[in-house]
């Protein structure tokens, strides 16, 4: 069964939906919680900016680079061993959707440190940044869909209403059970849109 996995961002985390596809019938194959940060650096590493306000810029920028390699280490390994799971039951993985954001301009980390919502922002940015490299690493094509357009961009390659579209992911998210949240129906609306995105 051709098989995408929809992936959205949090800090520190993200939910994964691995969908399943043929002759127009869904299947739920996995459906996950990736850790992005080591359970030993959570207290600091799901929001390096916010650990590095106020140390001096030298050791700030050494707090940031550290929690961005470590988001992409973590990233890749999680999405890897999702990937492999998926393919140990016999199913391809044609592609990766990952949920952004609307991008940040290229701010230095001192100018991200020097306003907070900036540190905010920059946050979002670095764990969908690390998921969105984590697909390449693992061979995987990359579909990046912005989380705002999800529902216009989903109904665009699926050729189908709002309406329509939600009624098909409830009912995946009955036959799955619990949990079946935003996030699970956000990634497997965007899986299901990145396997009729050419």
């Amino acid at each position: 069964m051709r098989t995408a996995l929809g992936l959205r961002a949090h800090s520190g985390w993200a939910a994964l939906v691995a969908l399943g596809e043929t002759r127009g019938a869904l299947e739920v194959i996995l459906r996950e919680r990736l850790a992005l940060v080591r359970e030993e650096d959570a207290h600091w590493a799901g929001q390096p900016y916010h650990a590095a306000e106020g140390l001096l810029p030298e050791d700030a920028r050494d707090v940031v680079a550290r929690g961005i390699d470590s988001a992409r280490a973590l990233a890749a390994q999680e999405v890897r061993a999702a990937k492999e799971r998926v393919t140990a039951r016999g199913h391809e993985v044609a592609a990766c959707a990952v949920l952004v954001g609307d991008g940040m301009p290229d701010w230095s980390v001192d100018e991200i440190l020097r306003v907070h919502f900036r540190m905010h922002k920059a946050e979002g940015e670095l764990f969908r940044d690390a998921l969105s490299r984590a697909s390449g690493a693992c061979g995987l094509r990359l579909v990046s869909i912005p989380e705002k357009r999800l529902e216009a961009h989903a109904q665009e390659c699926l050729a189908a209403p709002a309406a329509q579209l939600a009624q098909r992911i409830a009912a995946l998210g009955r036959a799955a059970g619990p949990p079946w949240g935003k996030d699970q129906k956000q990634a497997a609306l965007a899986a299901w849109a990145a396997l009729h995105t050419s």
